[in-house]
């Protein structure tokens, strides 16, 4: 999928995590401001240990309140009210529950670790954290939820833990930025792909002249619009997460991270296609349709239960219809069949004839 932002909000997007002068801290809870800084993250990591000593000392079993966050609500009544990034309940994790035992386990030795990160001021994939414990920690995904439970718990972002991604994201284009000292300047080369900064904090002094950034989710598109000289011809900046994108590049939004919803969520992003309803106005050859997968429209199915497709984004449950109703999906490669610039005249049409820029 393509989806495209306007220069404002999508330069904010690429540095808001990295300009905390400027931007409100804010819990996730209520919206209460809190500071995320390592000092302050260490006096409620003691504070949340300590109120654990204190059931132990009273014979209480230990257990841990955590903010839930909907990711989504079903409510086709047209009545939705649900807000992902707002707490929506609380999920208690206790050992008096056999399977809890090994959740709060992992999520005491996890904090331990990040405990040390923040005392020391080093940081660690959460790789690096799964093979410091390998025999407590039975797969990655268990790591994986610890820190999510942690985030939600201190309230605060994955990168104020010093936690950082194994970064794979690339961009190219008309930006201009520096990573702790080293400078990065895209423009002089619009057309070359650099990394996304794994640490988006070290980045500072970024400037564009972009007209608005394209985000894409195949890395072959990306090569492919390279290769064609977009950036250069049209101004712009171009973000690849190659696939499934990791974290630095998904500061653009998360529904698996709703709690850090203020963080990430870019509110103009804007999904460019490819539409079914694109299918006859360009006229794309069969070829470039395959057979939805009964996995597919099981996915599709549960995606149009979700209330804010009808609330705030009426066009996307349109094509989510259209294409369980055809039974076909695209194959955004194949559009490369007749032409192979083909995208570069596609993408520019759709961002005008959408009036996104």
């Amino acid at each position: 999928m393509n989806s495209a932002l306007s220069p404002p909000c999508a330069i904010r997007a690429f540095s808001v995590a990295i300009r905390e002068e400027e931007v409100e801290r804010r819990g996730m809870a209520g919206g209460r401001t809190l500071s995320s800084s390592p000092s302050d993250l260490l006096h409620r990591i003691k504070s949340f240990v300590q109120s654990l000593v204190d059931d132990l000392g009273n014979d209480r079993p230990p257990s841990v309140a955590l903010d839930r966050y909907r990711n989504y609500c079903s409510d086709l009544s047209g009545r939705c009210t649900c807000s992902y990034d707002l707490p929506n309940g609380k999920e208690i994790i206790s050992i008096e529950k056999e399977s809890h035992t090994y959740r709060l386990d992992v999520l005491l030795t996890v904090l331990l670790i990040i405990q040390q990160l923040l005392q020391e001021n080093k940081h660690g994939s959460k790789r690096d954290i799964y093979y410091m414990h390998p025999g407590v920690f039975l797969d990655q995904a268990a790591v994986d939820q610890a820190i999510n439970d942690i985030c939600i718990l201190l309230k605060c972002s994955r990168h104020h833990l010093n936690v950082v991604p194994v970064g794979k994201g690339l961009v190219m284009g008309w930006l201009r930025f520096s990573e702790a000292g080293r400078k990065v300047c895209c423009i002089n080369n619009p057309n070359t792909a650099y990394s996304i900064p794994v640490s988006l904090e070290e980045v500072e002094d970024i400037a564009s002249v972009s007209r608005y950034i394209l985000v894409v989710e195949k890395e072959s598109v990306f090569q492919r619009l390279a290769n064609d000289k977009f950036c250069e011809k049209n101004q712009c900046i171009i973000i690849t997460g190659r696939g499934y994108p990791d974290v630095s590049t998904r500061r653009f939004g998360s529904m698996q991270m709703a709690y850090d919803a203020n963080m990430l969520r870019v509110p103009t992003v804007r999904w460019l296609g490819v539409f079914h309803s694109d299918l006859d106005k360009y006229h794309f050859p069969d070829r470039c349709l395959l057979k939805m997968t009964s996995h597919d429209k099981e996915r599709a199915k549960a995606m149009l239960l979700r209330c804010y497709l009808s609330k705030e984004a009426p066009q996307w449950r349109k094509e989510l219809e259209v294409m369980l109703q055809k039974g076909m999906k695209f194959e955004i490669e194949a559009l490369s069949s007749n032409s192979l610039s083909f995208l570069s005249e596609y993408i520019p049409e759709k961002i005008h004839e959408g009036s996104y820029i």
